[in-house]
């Protein structure tokens, strides 16, 4: 089997700055694509984009955006289409990911949570969709999580509902795309070593780790390479779908439904 060629391919990663965006900027710029990485601090952006494009050898450019600015985010794809001629892919990565109690909640936390989260990666998809249409191709993949598609977690009910949102955006956005050779799909990740995990604490790292039956957290690359593979041609005829990236968190009923393959 042949596999999809990068180079020369235009791929836009919001949220690019830290975590998994990082590693999917980074996994892509390794594969030869030109990459666009964005954050909310265009100066942190674009040294990340600098430290990428050194470390891969690759194409890497970075600006500053605020996905709750609908004109920040069309200026995005207009520069990613300046820079590198279209927008081939559209890695709707970026996100908040802050726990507060529901009795706690203002109506700007949920605010923040949807405009980022679910808000930003809608208008993100809008804005970059005609270039794709131009090329009669494109990809676009989203980060959703576990977290409100398949589990709960008490305190982030607000970020549960933007990451399921997501979800109804991917199935119907597939079918408007499809007519235009464009897919839309999501990656749903588990527990992730990225530095928002770590900053939850080891105690909370232990403890997911006990609930994975691979028995690790996941890595920025176990992600970065399912939105590559959902970006790749070789992806063509899968569109609306959720592909769960999470070392089989979601498959135990319990803990101790781990206990005797481990005993």
């Amino acid at each position: 089997m042949t596999f999809t060629p990068w180079e020369g391919r235009s791929v836009v990663v919001t949220g690019g700055t830290r975590g998994i965006g990082r590693g999917i900027a980074e996994l892509f710029a390794r594969q030869g694509a030109a990459v666009l990485l964005t954050g909310r601090d265009g100066e942190t952006a674009r040294g990340v984009a600098g430290d990428l494009a050194r470390a891969t050898g690759g194409t890497v450019a970075g600006m500053g955006v605020d996905l709750r600015e609908p004109e920040a985010i069309e200026e995005m794809a207009a520069e990613a289409v300046r820079l590198h001629g279209g927008i081939d892919v559209l890695c709707a990565n970026a996100g908040v990911f802050t726990g507060k109690p529901l009795r706690e909640m203002t109506a700007a936390d949920v605010d923040e949570m949807l405009d980022v989260n679910l808000r930003g990666s809608i208008l993100a998809a809008r804005a970059c969709l005609p270039a794709m249409e131009r090329a009669g191709r494109g990809r676009i993949v989203l980060t959703s999580s576990i977290t409100g598609p398949r589990t709960g977690f008490a305190g982030w009910s607000h970020y549960g509902a933007s990451k399921a949102g997501q979800l109804g955006f991917v199935r119907s956005a597939a079918l408007e795309t499809a007519p235009y050779g464009i897919t839309v799909n999501a990656v749903l990740p588990g527990n992730v070593r990225t530095e928002g995990l770590v900053e939850l604490g080891e105690e909370y790292m232990r403890g997911m780790t006990a609930s994975i039956p691979l028995g690790r957290l996941g890595e920025t690359s176990d992600i970065a390479h399912a939105v590559l593979f959902l970006a790749s041609d070789e992806a063509a005829f899968i569109t609306g779908q959720t592909l769960v990236v999470d070392g089989g968190q979601t498959l135990p009923e319990s803990l101790e439904a781990l206990a005797l393959p481990r005993s």
